[in-house]
């Protein structure tokens, strides 16, 4: 495609006629309703203690209304930010919804899980709002996301009801510094996305100028020559202008399926938050924002053009009518039944509202727990790219992307010639920002795909941390009303020598992370079966590989079969005994099966720590009467602490010697093999504990 030319947009200085292609009557109710709301909970429900986070839009509601107006396609979606009602407002949110929410009462976006001006909005009949985050800037790559599934949707599946089909992306001034916005910024350019950038300047981020978040504090001039992004700016409180800018945004997306940004000034006409008094500004600040007001200025530019002073004052009546309704009826909802507050962590078989490949049409296929036995053994490399040619094969809602897992095929070879193979819009190279890999991911998955994202290493995920906790938790935070489900693939731990940045395991910071289910598995067949399961279910995986085993001798396998599929939380013993249990998973198993030999022993796989089979442990546990955890992530709240835990408190009368843990001591990953070696767990410090805990 070729690059769209860079064109920059700015007001004219001339007062238009009102433009009847606009519902001016439309747009003055909606800004009425948006300031009686705001107005209702600032004198009433705040003080009450109903409303515990408020943040005013005035100011900035005009305009994001317009904007809302002209989201008109079915498969249009918006994400926004705490500021965001009017928008919410103008796609047809219920008023009680989000009166009801910001309340915290049962039913509207989250069931009173989440503040209420963190909003959602699930619709399959027109535009959408994305499930928006708490994070500053955490918007900006879900939306590029669903940007790029708008495209893969229409040019490579030819769909055509998503040929003019966009993504918006609400932000303020102050977002512009965050990560998220960079990032989707490099995204939506160097794809060439159908995806606005609405940012709303009104000069502070909370308190701190937005002189300190972007030189000079005009990001639009800023990012003048930005490669194949047209730029659109002007007043957001002038009605002509920000019609006309806002129309001429949206349009320019639709129609040449490319990346701009929209730049509208606006004032923050109170604090940034009920609690926050704006002594920060002084009174000429204050007074000169008040006289931008957005909705005076409707008023003279309407009043007579095209609605009556009877017509606006009507709008005015309707609009405080609508809200004292939706007060009463969102006051007469109770709270959630809080026994249900556990639900929807994962999915539990009723299917969420929007999001994911199963909600969108995807029926998997038949699967066995059996595996074939034929065939050469493989290695794990072998394994996990054979699985994700043939999902790729039967599914094409499955895409693939990361750092260098194109034409180089990863840098563990998992992926090698698979966008040969299957093209590049399916797999595909990205930029370098895990943040952008992830919440990209989260986005296509909202969006009906399914989506196997690569981290490079284990480390390299921590500056993915927002992205991966915010998707975990869309589904509970929404009460079922989006889920964002994906394989995130994930090498990691020692190989023939270590270090701090390639080598680190640390899965239980992944247990800790609400929503998310973790495969850790240890040889070639099982990492098929978990896969494949994540592959065709309907909850977010992390798929752990572990670097020391994807061509280690012991963990090759015959491929088990395309039909092969194993449950999460489903143990496997790989040896029985009567003497004692040992628990472990990935790189450590063939070194406890190593140290049991001769002994009587109980080895168990986990294969998976989120869910991990309890049943498992606890009945060898209380038949062996004697147990032993071996993991190579660090001792101090690793994931064995959680293990141990439970068996000491549901089997300690079983016992017949303390419960043992066998770990890598609370150091990174040493590089030297010499001090590698000493570090990890070895099959001869594990028979020595086994030896220990038979003698007590």
């Amino acid at each position: 495609m070729a690059q769209v030319a860079l064109k920059t947009v700015v007001r004219s200085a001339a007062r238009n006629a009102p433009d009847d292609t606009v519902d001016w009557k439309r747009i003055a109710y909606l800004v009425h309703l948006s300031r009686a709301l705001d107005e209702m909970e600032e004198t009433r429900l705040v003080p009450e203690k109903k409303v515990l986070y408020q943040f005013s839009a005035r100011g900035h509601d005009m305009a994001q209304i317009m904007l809302g107006c002209l989201l008109t396609d079915r498969h249009d979606a918006t994400c926004g930010y705490y500021r965001s009602r009017p928008l919410l407002l103008s796609l047809g949110v219920d008023p009680a919804d989000a009166l009801g929410s910001a309340m915290g009462r049962a039913g509207g976006y989250s069931d009173g899980r989440d503040i209420g001006v963190v909003f959602n909005h699930p619709n399959r009949d027109g535009a959408s709002a994305l499930p928006m985050c708490g994070g500053v800037g955490a918007q900006y790559t879900p939306t590029a996301g669903w940007a790029q599934a708008v495209k893969y949707y229409a040019e490579t599946l030819g769909k055509a009801d998503y040929e003019r089909s966009i993504a918006v992306v609400l932000g303020g001034d102050g977002s512009v510094a965050s990560n998220g916005f960079w990032s989707a910024l490099t995204i939506a350019t160097t794809q060439t996305l159908p995806m606005l950038f609405y940012i709303e300047d009104n000069g502070y981020g909370i308190s701190v100028p937005s002189t300190i978040q972007t030189p000079g504090g005009n990001i639009a001039a800023n990012l003048s020559g930005w490669q194949n992004l047209t730029i659109f700016e002007g007043d957001g409180t002038d009605p002509a202008a920000a019609a006309r800018l806002t129309a001429a945004a949206v349009e320019h997306v639709r129609e040449a399926r490319a990346p701009a940004l929209l730049r509208l000034t606006v004032p923050r006409l109170q604090g940034h938050s009920f609690q926050d008094t704006q002594a920060y500004k002084g009174e000429a600040v204050v007074r000169s924002e008040w006289a931008r007001d957005p909705l005076p200025r409707l008023k003279d530019y309407v009043v007579p053009a095209v609605l009556s002073e009877a017509e606006w004052e009507a709008a005015d009546a309707d609009a405080r009518e609508a809200a004292e309704t939706a007060r009463i009826a969102a006051e007469a909802r109770p709270a959630a039944v809080p026994e249900t507050v556990t639900r929807h962590v994962f999915f539990e078989g009723e299917v969420q509202v929007m999001g994911g490949q199963v909600r969108h049409g995807y029926t998997p296929p038949q699967t066995t727990a059996v595996a074939a036995s034929e065939g050469q053994r493989i290695n794990m490399v072998t394994a996990i790219r054979r699985t994700l040619d043939h999902e790729l094969s039967i599914n094409e809602r499955i895409v693939l992307f990361g750092e260098d897992i194109g034409p180089k095929g990863g840098v563990h070879a998992v992926t090698l010639g698979l966008q040969e193979k299957f093209g590049r819009a399916r797999v595909f190279d990205t930029s370098l920002s895990e943040e952008g890999i992830v919440g990209r991911a989260v986005g296509m998955a909202l969006a009906g795909l399914m989506p196997v994202p690569e981290i490079q290493f284990r480390k390299y995920a921590e500056p993915a941390t927002e992205q991966i906790n915010d998707c975990g938790t869309i589904r509970w935070r929404t009460n079922n009303r989006f889920a964002a489900p994906m394989v995130l693939r994930m090498p990691g731990g020692y190989f023939k020598c270590g270090d701090p940045w390639h080598s680190q395991t640390n899965e239980v910071a992944f247990v800790h992370q609400p929503g998310w289910k973790v495969a850790v598995p240890s040889n070639a067949a099982d990492a098929v079966g978990l896969l494949r399961t994540g592959l065709r279910g309907n909850d977010p995986v992390i798929f752990f590989e572990h670097r020391a085993m994807l061509d280690h001798a012991w963990a090759r396998r015959p491929y088990p079969g395309d039909d092969f599929a194993l449950p999460f939380g489903k143990a496997s013993f790989t040896r029985r005994g009567e003497a004692i249990t040992l628990v472990t998973w990935g790189a450590m198993v063939h070194r406890c099966e190593d140290a049991a030999e001769g002994v009587s022993a109980d080895v168990i796989d986990l294969r998976t720590l989120m869910p991990w089979d309890r049943e498992a442990v606890l009945s060898s546990v209380r038949r062996t009467r004697r147990c032993l955890i071996v993991h190579e992530d660090l001792g101090t709240a690793g994931f064995g602490a959680e293990i141990a835990a439970v068996v000491a408190d549901e089997a300690f009368m079983d016992l017949d010697a303390p419960v043992s843990r066998l770990t890598m001591p609370d150091i990174p990953s040493p590089h030297n093999p010499v001090l590698l070696d000493w570090a990890v767990p070895s099959a001869g410090r594990i028979r020595a504990k086994i030896d220990a805990l038979l003698e007590f």
